[in-house]
């Protein structure tokens, strides 16, 4: 059955969808964004979504030249089927698992932002998510306002780590860039062989789908 576009944001830690398939585009301007941003939601309206797919978000960036899709789906999804839904040019989605949350407060967010690090396997995906966590997990209460959650995945190839973080506004995210919290995820990262940081961005949702499995 064919299902309606929402501004529901995806549930990132349900566990009945292990999997999540994440890709982005990189446009010239917020038009081009937003021109990407119809055509997906015009095939994701237009489509018969399989069972094993359980939601799947598009979001835009707040600089308006990324275009980032988030889908959550069961084992043994077809990578076809994905692609298909994505869209089929540019790079195919990555297949990330959800290796740990650190969860502050359960509100639902009004911002994403997206941080990613390119590592060397296995092993040094759960260091350095288990080195971050730990800092976030660590800090005093006030230190991350604003901060609801940090949702690190893991690509299922060993060569990506990516954190979901979920923000109450804009505006936290970016006192937050300035304060001490962030100057130590820096040095973790900078200071561990074997993992460099790729950058970050941060998100505005434009539509959801969830399935009805």
């Amino acid at each position: 059955m064919t299902l309606p576009i929402s501004t529901a944001m995806p549930d990132v830690r349900r566990t009945d969808a292990p999997v999540a398939f994440v890709s982005t585009w990189y446009v010239p301007d917020a038009e081009a964004a937003r021109r990407l941003l119809d055509s997906l939601g015009r095939r994701w309206s237009g489509t018969t979504w399989p069972a094993e797919i359980r939601s799947s978000s598009c979001f835009l960036d707040v600089r308006g030249d990324t275009v980032l899709a988030y889908t959550r789906c069961l084992d043994g999804s077809d990578r076809r089927t994905i692609r298909s839904l994505h869209g089929a040019s540019g790079a195919g989605p990555v297949e990330y698992r959800l290796g740990r949350s650190v969860v502050r407060d359960g509100t639902p967010p009004t911002c994403v932002v997206i941080a990613t690090f390119d590592v060397d396997g296995p092993d040094r995906q759960e260091h350095i998510i288990d080195s971050i966590a730990d800092s976030i997990e660590q800090a005093p209460p006030d230190r991350n306002r604003g901060l609801l959650a940090a949702n690190f995945h893991v690509s299922t190839d060993g060569s990506r780590v990516l954190n979901y973080a979920e923000w109450t506004s804009d505006e936290a995210h970016e006192v937050f860039l300035a304060g001490s919290t962030r100057a130590t995820t820096l040095r973790i990262s900078n200071a561990t062989p074997g993992v460099r940081p790729i950058g970050f961005k941060r998100y505005h949702l434009h539509g959801s789908v969830t399935g009805r499995g």
